[in-house]
Order: C-alpha cells, then structure tokens, then sequence
C-alpha cells in the first residue's frame, strides 16, 4: 500500500509483529526512517497507545547531554573554540529540570511522550526516562543521580517487569537497555561525568563517578544477539521505510552481559 502511514496502519503492524495488551514497552523510533506519517509523532503515539492498550505502558528515553560539559554533544558543540568561548557556553547551560527540560537528541516521538498529559519522567539529570500508562510512576521511581543506566535506574526495573523493546525504524546501536549489561559485566570502568543542576536553588556543576558508558560497539552486539536469540526473543517486521525490531529485553540484557565480558577487555 503506498502514501503515507497512518495511525491506524501503524497499530495493525505493530499487533502483527508482536505488541501486545498490557505490554511494557521501551521504544526508540526514528520517524524519519520510518517516512511520511499521517499526523507525525502524535499519530505514532496513538498507534503505540492503542496497541499497549489501557493496561500497557509506554518507555522512553529522555536524556539530556545539552547541560554536561563531558558529553560527546558538548565536545562537538565547543569544537574549534577557544577558553573564552568554551566558557561562555558552559556558562549558558541550564540546570536540569526534570518537569521542564527538552530532550531534543531522542527524537519527537520521544519528546511527544514526555510531553503527553499524564507522562511522568525519572530524575536524573543525565539520562532520564519518560513514561505513560499504568506502571509508568513505579517503574522510573528511585532513579538514582549518580547511576545513569544501571540496577537503581528503570532499566533494572524493564528488566524486573520482563519490558520489550521495539526499535522502530532504528538499529541496534540505539539499543539503551545494553547499556545494564555493560554494569552487569565483571568489574566494568568508572569515569566522572559532570552537569549543571540545581541543587537548594542554587544553578552549579556536578561531578559524580559512575559506569564508564560505550555504545560503540552495539551494532556488533546486537547483530550477534539476532543470530543466536531464541525463537520469540526477536521478531522483525518492515513499517513504512524502515526495518523495525520487537526484543525481550531480559534476553537482550543476559546476551549483552555475557558479550561484553567476553568482547571487552578488563578496564575497557
């Protein structure tokens, strides 16, 4: 069928490819991989929505590298800058603000959820999630500040409420929820990360420690997890223009762990 996709098309794939009622669902989408949408990113949502149903709930991403001055978005942001530029940049960040904050890097289907009446959205200043439905408030409870994607932040909780994942329209190196696995390996690296928040009031830098953080080689990982996953840990569909994925993130997360340790070497 060809023009454009809309809400109703979405909702009949993704119930074909494997999203169900009642679904915990961790979604990263690319809607311009996908093509032309019928009422964009609020008609994806309403599709998401009516294949979870009123019992399911919905997971996003919501991170924020625009307030750190140790992310690769502010290293490319100052590249080619002088001290005195660089400084005036840092000086213009806002804190994070976890009611107010955009997260313009995760895309707008990301964004149409955290700004979807009833959404809530986890604390860290860092690498927040956004969520709507039932579980929403239990699962981004006691995200704590100073672990960015390990067992205190709702990744560990997905994995605790057996969550899918859907990549819609995105690869595996979007694939967030390998990011547990690399705290789940032996004795994995630990770097500092520092960003503006607001602490009594007051606007100033941060710094704590935490896992050292590497997405580089998730795509690898990811094609390795496809090859030797279990029938029904990975179902795939096309959707529009795009590839799309449906993952069970507790297999994805045990493939991960085990990969890494064994990919990686100690302290890398």
């Amino acid at each position: 069928m060809s023009g454009p996709l809309d809400s109703d098309r979405l909702t009949g794939t993704l119930s074909a490819l494997g999203v169900r009622p009642g679904d915990v669902l961790l979604v990263h989408a690319s809607l311009r991989a996908l093509g032309p949408v019928s009422g964009g990113a609020e008609a994806v949502l309403a599709a998401l929505r009516r294949a979870v149903g009123r019992d399911g709930t919905l997971v996003v991403p919501s991170f924020t590298p625009e307030n750190s001055d140790t992310s690769p978005h502010y290293r490319a942001r100052v590249r080619g800058l002088d001290a005195e530029a660089r400084e005036a940049v840092r000086a213009s960040m806002a804190p994070f603000d976890p009611a107010t904050t955009p997260a313009p890097s995760v895309g707008a289907l990301a964004e149409t959820v955290r700004t979807a009446a009833g959404a809530e959205r986890s604390g860290h200043p860092q690498t927040s999630f956004a969520a709507i439905g039932p579980r929403a408030g239990q699962l981004l409870a006691g995200h704590r500040p100073d672990c960015h994607l390990g067992e205190d932040s709702p990744l560990a909780r997905l994995y605790e409420a057996d969550a899918r994942i859907l990549l819609l329209g995105t690869g595996y190196d979007t694939c967030t929820a390998f990011h547990l696995g690399e705290y789940r390996r032996p004795d994995p690296p630990i770097r500092t990360y520092r960003c503006v928040v607001t602490l009594r009031g007051v606007r100033q830098w941060w710094a704590y420690e935490d896992v050292a953080l590497d997405d580089g080689d998730f795509a690898a990982l990811g094609a390795a997890f496809e090859e030797t996953a279990d029938p029904g840990d990975v179902r795939t569909a096309p959707l529009g223009s795009a590839p799309c994925r449906l993952l069970r993130l507790r297999a994805a997360v045990d493939f991960a762990t085990g990969w890494l340790t064994e990919h990686r070497r100690p302290g890398d």
